[in-house]
């Protein structure tokens, strides 16, 4: 496969997986809003959903107020944000289109009916909660359609590749972001009824609440929602599962310039597969989570250098 045409299908997994990561993160930043707290503690929870992606600093370049309205037209709809929802689903669909030929009809006719909506909901205006459960139904559909109807080649390998590890960075900077906001208190096992909430609304941030119930059937815990989101194979958004998908479509595509990034993404497995969350806490989460987002970084460099489009291209 061209490397131009790899990139496109990489891309355009990652922007999808990213609007609705997003999506997600807003729905319940806004749920949580309407607790009662003090203004310092809602700046403090909607500066916590700006540090997740890293957009603090272009926040405040361009917006006076840090308060809900701001925050939300930052995250929603400013195309002078390329993390916004609107921005990563027109790069989503700009990405498909440039591999039409590569796509079935019905992933690129997803791809496009999703973003011709998306101006007429954006530019209605309408309830937020709404319009978040629409992009997460979107970008459910777009896999669906694309696992549904799509050869299982090499393509599907490159957008398998962008979407498990789009996956895996978020949900490592949800929980690492969450650590700090809580102080760092992950053994503590009784929690006040606001932390509660909160360490709730993380597991509802990324569709683990009832996958929590389920596997644990008890109370929630920091070291247990840890443990869920960091080392369950079974858990769809984990890093143990997206790390296990990244390594086997690595090893599908593998190249001779391609050991080094397949190297480090096996070392990345290998170390969530044989990890204990007593010894991880015992460690530190936060220098845990601190390595594990470095090498996410490293290895997104690695893919894009070893399979993708160089740089200045």
């Amino acid at each position: 496969m061209l490397s131009r045409t790899a990139d496109h299908l990489y891309w355009m997994a990652r922007y999808t997986e990213r609007a609705e990561n997003t999506a997600r993160m807003l729905d319940v930043a806004l749920q949580t809003a309407m607790l009662p707290q003090s203004q310092f503690d809602a700046e403090q929870a909607w500066r916590a959903m700006l540090g997740i992606s890293e957009l603090q600093g272009a926040f405040d370049a361009e917006y006076a107020t840090l308060d809900a309205k701001n925050v939300l037209a930052f995250m929603v709809s400013d195309t002078a944000n390329p993390s916004s929802i609107v921005s990563c689903l027109t790069a989503a669909r700009e990405n498909a289109r440039a591999v039409r030929g590569v796509l079935t009809t019905e992933v690129w006719e997803t791809q496009n009916a999703t973003w011709l909506d998306l101006r007429e909901r954006v530019a209605h205006d309408g309830d937020p909660g709404e319009f978040f459960e629409w992009v997460k139904h979107r970008c459910h559909l777009a896999r669906g359609v694309t696992l549904g109807t799509m050869l299982a080649d090499e393509a599907m390998v490159f957008i398998s590749l962008g979407t498990f590890l789009e996956r895996a960075d978020s949900t490592a900077r949800i929980l690492d972001v969450k650590y700090h906001a809580v102080k760092g208190n992950a053994t503590h096992e009784m929690l006040t009824q606001r932390e509660f909430y909160y360490w709730a609304a993380l597991l509802r941030s990324v569709a683990g609440f009832e996958t929590y119930r389920k596997v644990y059937r008890d109370s929630i815990t920091p070291a247990r929602v840890a443990e869920l989101l960091m080392l369950r194979a079974d858990m769809p958004r984990s890093l143990l599962a997206c790390m296990e998908r990244v390594v086997h479509n690595l090893k599908a595509v593998r190249n001779d310039v391609s050991a080094d990034t397949e190297r480090l993404a096996g070392k990345m497995h290998a170390e969530l597969q044989f990890a204990r969350i007593e010894d991880i806490l015992e460690t530190g989460l936060d220098q845990t989570l601190g390595r594990f987002m470095e090498n996410i970084y490293k290895l997104g460099n690695g893919i894009s250098r070893d399979f993708l489009v160089p740089l200045g291209e």
